[in-house]
């Protein structure tokens, strides 16, 4: 997995810090565009989250069935913390076998994970995404991308983040499609602290 952990970035790996700088980006607007716009959960659904975080994503979900796995322990020890048993934490990388065991869910949620993979794990992340859906559950994947229209601002702190794959919609999209024929993405640029991210919702 391609990011950079060191420096002014290492600060992230605390939760506290990591879920006040994602608030202070604008980060609960865009949870709420997720989970209305393109999640669309109903209650009692099986969701998947792969690089939950804190699972601050809870805040805007109804009553669902919630798994949430990340591999950084302090993360996971603070969505235990916050959320109880709203939802099955894991402190670890999802494996196939894993997913398996769980059987098929509605939606799988992989948001700011894909710019952290090259093409080739992010092929295997879409691969295991899509054995974990139920026929006609969705994918829905949201990262920081390169625009041709974007606000310079935006584009100096997309290119500063912390994963170093950040693609293009195109490019995006062209992994995507190579797993799910039917993927649609959709360009936000979000004007608070400008900033574009790319959601993909992909259906099986």
């Amino acid at each position: 997995m391609a990011q950079i952990t060191t420096g002014i970035r290492s600060v992230l790996s605390s939760p506290w810090v990591y879920d006040v700088f994602q608030d202070i980006m604008g980060a609960k607007k865009v949870r709420m565009d997720l989970v209305h716009q393109h999640i669309q959960a109903k209650e009692g659904f099986r969701i998947l989250d792969i690089g939950c975080g804190t699972a601050r994503i809870l805040d805007y979900l109804p009553e669902v069935e919630y798994y949430g796995f990340d591999p950084s322990q302090r993360y996971i020890d603070e969505a235990v913390q916050r959320y109880g048993s709203r939802g099955k934490f894991h402190c670890s990388m999802l494996e196939q076998a894993k997913v398996s065991d769980l059987g098929p869910f509605n939606v799988v949620i992989a948001t700011g994970l894909l710019h952290h993979l090259d093409d080739k794990q992010a092929i295997q992340l879409l691969n295991l995404a899509q054995s974990a859906l139920k026929p006609g559950g969705r994918l829905v994947t949201n990262d920081p991308c390169n625009d041709t229209v974007q606000n310079p601002i935006s584009r100096f702190l997309v290119n500063r983040d912390r994963g170093q794959n950040v693609r293009t919609p195109s490019d995006y999209s062209t992994l995507a499609k190579s797993v799910f024929p039917s993927t649609s993405a959709h360009v936000k640029h979000w004007a608070l602290i400008p900033y574009t991210r790319c959601t993909m919702v992909c259906i099986k």
